[in-house]
């Protein structure tokens, strides 16, 4: 349909603690008497099962979120579980409603129909191992539910919170700071019960608890300020920020020429490349680096160029919104400014940066203070 499905490799760490209590803890606890060997593969099992369930939770978020129109770059698994991706926050608080209910709905539909093939398992004279796991299946999708429902942002239950408060006062950005800091509290109380749970003697148990209690923070803070930067930055072109007079690099330039006189001197990490006057890419300080310093004489800039494409150049009339995205996804902290296939800037994340500050600035000085100490700590 559409969605790409993305593993971080971090989720292969949860893949594997997941396997291993299942094996040598919970179904030895439940199921007592089998080999070792069936404990593992129901282990397995249960991981895969659980995989499934988490990407059907997920992609019923998706599925709502194209249905009132909001871009999804598609869903990732890491070590925490997954997410779907918007692009952007959501029109309106119904559509929020809508989308946030949606996974829990589907993780109670999923436990219902993985506790229904259990039972049917039973009736048809199925094994124990079969059994076991499809009844563990069905009450962890049940448990997910339930976790995902508590009102902390940006759990679903922080997000419902978030429709109905938005809904209530029409105004998304106070409703964002009050569900984020519901999350941020919630996230200390998470990290305390798991170091009053490690030093009680569940010392797994208490690191996990701890660890998800600091990510939710993290999370939800994070959510705020990425919500700040759409709100600020939305609606301004590019042209706004850019400098018109960029430092070039002729791409007849040595190497050694780059290095001494161009990045030695401004300090930059990319640097357009021009051609008698005509934009023929850009050369980064990456590319440089891979250069033997031996060959820094003979090489020119212009073995080096990087041709100009969707990820490191944008139009005047961009949106800031999205360079910034680029910028973030890319890990550039530049970006050439073309038009017609001619340069006509270039934009960096440290004047984005610049303007968001006067902005807040000019809000006023109390709110400012708090809301840039917020932006900046999502942006170092």
């Amino acid at each position: 349909m559409g969605f790409q499905v993305h593993v971080d490799l971090s989720w292969l760490i949860l893949a594997f603690l997941i396997t291993w209590t299942l094996a040598v803890g919970y179904f030895p606890q439940h199921v007592r008497g089998l080999a070792p060997a069936v404990y593992w593969w129901m282990g397995a099992a249960g991981a895969l099962g659980l995989f499934a369930s988490i990407v059907f939770h997920e992609f019923s978020h998706s599925i709502v979120a194209r249905h009132y129109g909001i871009p999804m770059k598609g869903i990732t698994l890491f070590i925490f579980g997954g997410v779907a991706e918007m692009t952007r926050e959501p029109p309106n608080p119904k559509s929020e409603f809508l989308m946030a209910i949606a996974g829990p709905i589907a993780s109670v539909v999923v436990g219902i129909g993985f506790l229904a093939l259990a039972k049917l398992a039973v009736m048809l004279g199925g094994g124990l191992p079969i059994v076991a796991v499809l009844a563990y299946l069905g009450w962890i999708n049940f448990l997910l539910a339930i976790f995902n429902m508590v009102p902390a942002f940006p759990l679903d239950g922080g997000r419902v919170l978030r429709s109905i408060l938005w809904g209530a006062r029409k105004n998304l950005h106070w409703a964002t700071r009050i569900s984020s800091a519901v999350g941020n509290g919630f996230g200390w109380l998470l990290a305390a019960l798991g170091v009053f749970s490690f030093f009680t003697g569940n010392i797994i148990g208490g690191i996990w608890w701890f660890v998800l209690g600091i990510f939710i923070r993290h999370a939800s803070q994070m959510a705020f300020q990425q919500m700040l930067l759409r709100e600020m930055l939305q609606g301004e072109p590019v042209r706004q920020f850019m400098r018109t007079d960029p430092v070039t690099v002729p791409a007849s330039a040595t190497v050694r020429d780059l290095v001494e006189h161009y990045i030695y001197r401004s300090h930059h990490k990319l640097y357009p490349v021009v051609d008698d006057g005509a934009l023929v890419g850009c050369v980064t300080l990456k590319q440089v680096k891979d250069v033997p310093r031996s060959d820094w004489e003979i090489r020119r800039v212009g073995d080096l160029v990087q041709r100009c494409d969707a990820q490191n150049t944008v139009t005047p009339e961009t949106d800031a919104i999205r360079a910034f995205s680029l910028m973030n996804k890319t890990g550039a902290s530049r970006l050439l400014v073309t038009e017609n296939g001619r340069l006509r800037g270039i934009v960096s994340l440290k004047d984005l940066l610049k303007f968001l500050a006067l902005k807040m600035e000019l809000e006023g000085e109390e709110g400012a203070t708090v809301r840039r100490q917020d932006l900046f700590v999502g942006t170092r």
